[in-house]
């Protein structure tokens, strides 16, 4: 096999596939990534057997046909230091030989055939929400998923589809989040998907997607790309019996001035104390030693009394990153009790800090 294109496209598809590479063992086949040249395209693979990619291309001149496999990591820092010119790819005598003017280097491959197989969309049933919205949704929930859990469900988002809604959902155990895209579902079913795998979807998929799915696999596919990734097999918590039925008292706060007053605070300490009057709020840190801080904003908050909150700052900052709006409201019961941030449909539970 032989095949030329330009170094930024080649460096542009490496990159994109480092994150489906088996890191730890060089010796792996998983390490490697797959290069299969048929029809006039070039299509290129990475799998760990967890997750995986193939990006199909046009951009690359196709010689001869044929197959090799490259460590990952090794060839796309081969290519980084070349310059920006053409570069050919050549499976000699099972060596990969890589070539650019005067420049050359081999790299030893395995064989191609032993390569791991992806899942196939084929009848597989698919899930018709609204691709975009899936996305940018998974974008809100994304920083509460936890990672290194021992549950392992807890280290994936659930995606609850039910028959008017898909609620979209990820939690650290110390806070909920919930987005909730409105649709109309021909069947109900749950799926948990890893939060590395959310991470690669929100990076590479923009446009409208195919999404399938089976026990073991979610599978999205596009013109260019096809991704797979196994599914958490576990029970994820049930979030709904999280969510407060009622609340005593909700205020509509001004995004921009409440992300100014916490990161003031949080140049001190994380963790925040908010006293709710009824025409302010007052924010102070929460640290052990004598430094402090402490600033204010005046609000009409309604409140016939003082009302403390003590909170990470951090699931706060999170949530305001994720909206659009210039407000969001706060809803709580009780000092003790979970209170929650909520913009449209999308609301994060957050336990506070007791002392």
């Amino acid at each position: 096999m032989k095949i030329r294109a330009q170094k930024q496209i080649i460096e542009s598809i490496l990159i994109n596939l480092q994150p489906f590479l088996e890191k730890k063992d060089a010796s792996q086949i998983t390490s490697h990534i797959l290069f299969n040249s048929q029809n006039d395209k070039c299509i290129v693979k990475a799998t760990d057997g967890e997750i995986g990619l193939k990006i199909v291309t046009d951009h690359i001149m196709i010689e001869s046909e044929g197959s090799f496999t490259a460590n990952g990591k090794k060839l796309l820092d081969i290519i980084r230091i070349l310059k920006d010119d053409e570069i050919v790819l050549e499976l000699l005598d099972n060596t990969l030989i890589i070539k650019q003017k005067h420049s050359k280097f081999k790299l030893p491959t395995f064989d191609p055939d032993s390569y791991p197989g992806f899942p196939t969309a084929e009848d597989k049933p698919q899930i018709t929400l609204d691709s975009l919205s899936l996305i940018q949704n998974l974008k809100k929930i994304s920083p509460a998923i936890d990672t290194n859990n021992p549950k392992f469900e807890l280290n994936g988002a659930l995606i609850n589809i039910k028959n008017d809604s898909t609620d979209l959902v990820g939690t650290d155990t110390r806070r909920l989040a919930i987005a909730t895209i409105q649709s109309s579902n021909s069947e109900e079913l749950s799926l948990i998907v890893p939060k590395k795998a959310i991470l690669e979807i929100q990076k590479l998929f923009l446009d409208q997607i195919d999404i399938y799915f089976d026990e073991t696999n979610l599978i999205i596919s596009n013109e260019n790309y096809y991704f797979y990734t196994r599914l958490i097999n576990g029970k994820f918590p049930d979030y709904q019996r999280i969510v407060p039925s009622t609340v005593k008292h909700a205020i509509t706060l001004p995004k921009k001035e409440m992300l100014d007053a916490i990161k003031m605070i949080t140049t001190i300490s994380q963790e925040i104390k908010m006293t709710l009057l009824s025409d302010a709020i007052i924010f102070n840190s929460l640290s052990a030693d004598n430094v402090e801080a402490k600033t204010e904003l005046e609000l009409h908050t309604g409140l016939d009394e003082k009302f403390e909150l003590s909170f990470n700052s951090k699931y706060i900052l999170d949530f305001i990153s994720q909206i659009d709006k210039n407000e969001f409201t706060i809803e709580f019961n009780e000092p003790s009790l979970p209170f929650i941030v909520k913009d449209d449909n999308f609301i994060t539970i957050i336990m506070p800090i007791v002392a």
